[in-house]
């Protein structure tokens, strides 16, 4: 990754506002050599604001007209141009000036414009687990044709990444995939009836976004990273252990074909894999608390609980049979989840939904972004209505 001599290392942000675009404007922050080029939002118009007031972006996208016509207004004293929805956020993909692009927007909607920065030779900092999920099959060959670099800002995926370093290649027995086991760890079926949104939001050691944290919750996150992680990393979904290991401080590890293991060890605090991927190959000097392992007395690890948590078996079932159906089960998830953090399903309808939405699927193969998109919808389209009958 190449590094300019003047103004430093220029990156874009989409899905500034969020929990790790606030976190890499924080990492942006104590490094004063990468330059901020342009940053791309949702809604939250006021949040905008304050980060293009502080680093000086030449382009922002907002999601809606009527929010980017606010911050027009807001921002009318400066030399901001204001770009909107998908148009806005494929041309900050794509702007020339720019190295790394950091796809830290939640959903789908980041699929488009992470082809589009490939296909203009931009490295990818990846946050965004629905465009390897549902597009893999796309966006890796594709990436390595224009030998562009995606580096996984996600904790577990830098640690594979970090562990992988060095390391001839084809030479990955397993990869271990760390979980924290989430805040119902050890909870039976019948507990987890009884669980509301509050309870779900309580992760023990992560300090992430809303719906993230239930994935969590309910090990959907660790099926997605699983989906993820077979695409990143070339390797079979056999080779892929899920390993619940609830003090969060090894990240992932990889045992290799002569037993070896070699694992990323630190305190969970996402600034690290986001630093890690904006200077790659490079390290910088990194404040805050460091591992003691005196203090740390003993690391523990647990087989996943498959019967309680069927998110992460229906994610295995997913993944294995490819195609379209990984996009149905990020659907239904999603939407899934949404319903939870209204109110308008209870805790276990959220596996249930995806279940009976990959039941009634008929896979596509080697789905185009178009067709994605489309069973996206469907899906959407078939959990509205299970729920409104």
């Amino acid at each position: 990754m190449k590094d300019e001599k003047n103004g430093g290392k220029k990156i874009a942000i989409l899905g500034s506002t969020g929990s790790i675009g606030t976190q890499t404007l924080e990492v942006v922050r104590s490094n004063p050599e990468l330059k901020v080029v342009a940053l791309a939002a949702g809604s939250n118009v006021e949040r905008l604001e304050a980060q293009v007031r502080e680093f000086h972006p030449e382009v922002v996208g907002m999601w809606s007209e009527q929010a980017a016509c606010d911050l027009r207004t807001r921002l009318s004293d400066l030399n901001v141009r204001v770009v909107t929805g998908m148009e806005g956020l494929l041309e900050i993909a794509v702007l020339p000036e720019i190295q790394v692009l950091v796809t830290a927007i939640v959903g789908m909607i980041g699929i488009r414009p992470t082809i589009a920065a490939i296909s203009a030779g931009k490295d990818i900092a990846l946050a965004n687990k629905e465009t390897l999920v549902t597009a893999g099959h796309l966006i890796m060959p594709l990436a390595r044709e224009k030998g562009v670099s995606i580096l996984p800002v996600d904790s577990e995926h830098s640690a594979i990444f970090q562990s992988l370093n060095g390391e001839p290649k084809g030479r990955v027995e397993k990869i271990l995939l760390t979980a924290s086991g989430g805040p119902f760890r050890g909870r039976t079926r019948e507990q987890l009836a009884h669980m509301q949104v509050e309870d779900a939001l309580k992760h023990p050691n992560w300090s992430m976004g809303r719906k993230i944290t239930v994935d969590s919750s309910t090990l959907v996150n660790k099926g997605l990273e699983v989906m993820e992680a077979r695409w990143l990393f070339h390797v079979e979904l056999e080779q892929i252990q899920v390993v619940v290991h609830p003090q969060s401080i090894i990240h992932s590890a990889v045992q290799f074909v002569d037993g070896a293991i070699i694992a990323q060890l630190g305190i969970p605090d996402m600034k690290l894999p986001i630093q890690y991927a904006l200077f790659y190959p490079d390290r910088k000097p990194m404040d805050g608390k460091r591992v003691d392992l005196f203090e740390m007395g003993q690391l523990t690890f647990e087989k996943p609980d498959l019967q309680t948590f069927t998110g992460l078996e229906l994610a295995y079932k997913a993944a294995k049979q490819g195609g379209s159906m990984p996009t149905v089960f990020n659907a239904a998830n999603e939407k899934a989840v949404a319903l939870f953090l209204n109110k308008s399903i209870t805790y276990l309808q959220i596996p249930e939904l995806i279940g009976s939405a990959m039941e009634q699927h008929r896979v596509i193969l080697e789905p185009t972004v178009e067709q994605i998109l489309e069973t996206e919808m469907q899906t959407y389209e078939y959990i509205s209505g299970r729920i409104s009958h």
